[in-house]
C-alpha cells in the first residue's frame, strides 16, 4: 500500500528527537499512544537506537502504520498496538510514554482516560512526552493557534486546544508532576513529565 503522510510530522520531527535525546535517555520502553501514519515512530526509533519504541493506534489506521515499519526495518520497531484511550491499555510497565497531537482532537473525557491510562501503564519514575498546542490561563499563544481551535471546534465541536493548567491538574491526578515546559516551533509546546514514586504520590 502506498504509505500515509503528514507534513506536520515532517515538519517537527527533527525538533521533537532533540528534546527527546534527553526525555528519554534513560529509557528502555517507550509506548507510543496514537502513532497516526506512523513516521514519528521510524524517524524517533532510529533516532534512539537504545530504546524500544511501541507504537499503537487505532486499528483502522495500523496498515498505514505497518508499510512505515516495514519499510524502515528496525530491530527497536514495535507493531501497533490497538489502544483506544477508553478503552484497553497494554498492561506495561513502559518507562516513557510519548503523545503527539492527540489531546487537541480527543474530546475531555478521553483527555481525563488517557492520563488515567498513563498513569497506570507508565512505571515509576517513568517520563511522558505531550506534545501540541496549549493555552496558558485561558488564552491561546498566537492567532494561529485561535484559528486552529475553531477549525478543529467546527469539525468535532468536543475537540479544542486545552488549557495547561487544566492539564496539569490530571497529571497530578494521575502521579505525575511536570519537569519541563519546552517552547516548540509553530507555536507548540513540549511537556516532559516524570511518574513520582508511590511513597511521593
Amino acid at each position: 500500500m502506498e504509505k500515509p503522510f503528514a507534513e506536520a510530522c515532517e515538519r517537527n520531527r527533527a525538533p521533537l528527537l532533540e528534546v527527546l535525546k534527553e526525555a528519554f535517555a534513560g529509557c528502555h520502553a517507550v509506548l507510543e499512544v496514537g502513532s497516526g501514519t506512523g513516521q514519528h515512530a521510524v524517524y524517533f526509533a532510529a533516532g534512539l537506537p537504545h530504546l524500544t519504541w511501541q507504537t499503537s493506534e487505532l486499528p483502522a489506521l495500523h496498515a498505514g502504520i505497518q508499510a512505515w515499519l516495514a519499510e524502515a526495518g528496525l530491530p527497536n520497531l514495535r507493531a501497533p498496538l490497538g489502544l483506544d484511550v477508553a478503552g484497553n491499555w497494554p498492561a506495561g510497565p513502559f518507562d516513557g510514554v510519548f503523545t503527539a497531537n492527540t489531546l487537541h482532537i480527543m474530546s475531555w473525557a478521553h483527555v481525563e482516560q488517557f492520563f488515567a491510562g498513563v498513569g497506570r501503564v507508565l512505571a515509576s519514575g517513568g517520563v511522558l512526552a505531550t506534545y501540541g498546542p496549549f493555552n496558558y490561563s485561558g488564552a491561546y499563544t498566537a492567532e494561529s493557534n485561535a484559528q486552529f481551535d475553531r477549525w478543529l471546534k467546527s469539525r468535532d465541536a468536543m475537540s479544542g486546544i486545552r488549557d495547561f493548567e487544566a492539564v496539569c491538574a490530571l497529571a497530578k491526578s494521575s502521579g505525575l508532576a511536570l519537569e519541563r515546559d519546552v517552547l516548540m516551533p509553530a507555536n507548540n509546546r513540549t511537556l516532559l513529565w516524570r511518574r513520582l514514586s508511590e511513597s511521593a504520590a
